[in-house]
């Protein structure tokens, strides 16, 4: 369903439980970006009703996520770090930039969003499947669903303003980017991406 060309190490798994604290710190990370995220598409793109109206509830749906990853934090008796850098992310974004000028930005940047959701819908399932802890995976479970969600969300929203093949061959280039960039760096247990 996801589409991804490159499954991740499950390896990955028990790296990330030497680390909870490392791991559910750049989680609650990642809620807030994909919060932001979407708020910027809403400011940029606010002439698309679709757009406004679609992202609107992912806002307050990620910002709750953010909230839900705190409260792990809090049970555990850990605390929130600081951000950190995605690198992951970073690279993706720079990588897209070089296919960016063929295409059109909103379907770049929606499709973006709909790789990273891919990925860590991905990331969840791992952890919901393979976590020693059983509450942290009922909790990744859960937010495995959403993020299929909003994966399939963003394609839907760039399928209604784009051709669909032309959303189709745009995407597949960006998942062969991101296995470029996924072959390049390391895996690693405090990172979600």
């Amino acid at each position: 369903m996801l589409g991804l060309k490159m499954a991740t190490d499950p390896r990955w798994v028990n790296l990330v439980e030497k680390s909870i604290e490392e791991i559910l710190t750049d989680h609650a990370y990642c809620e807030q970006k994909a919060a932001s995220s979407c708020i910027s598409l809403i400011v940029t793109y606010s002439q698309y009703p679709d757009i406004v109206s679609s992202l609107t509830p992912i806002v307050e749906e990620e910002w709750g996520h953010f909230k839900m990853v705190l409260e792990e934090l809090r049970i555990r008796n850990l605390t929130l770090g600081k951000p950190r850098k995605d690198e992951y992310v970073n690279l993706l974004q720079q990588k897209i930039k070089s296919i960016r000028p063929q295409y059109d930005k909103l379907l770049t940047q929606l499709l973006i969003n709909a790789l990273i959701e891919a990925r860590s819908c991905e990331r969840f399932k791992l952890l919901s499947q393979y976590c020693a802890d059983l509450d942290l995976r009922k909790f990744y479970k859960k937010l495995m669903v959403s993020e299929a969600g909003h994966y399939t969300l963003f394609l839907k929203l760039a399928k209604s303003y784009f051709d669909p093949q032309l959303v189709d061959t745009v995407f597949d280039k960006m998942l062969e980017l991101e296995t470029q960039i996924l072959s390049k760096i390391d895996l690693r247990g405090d990172r979600m991406h």
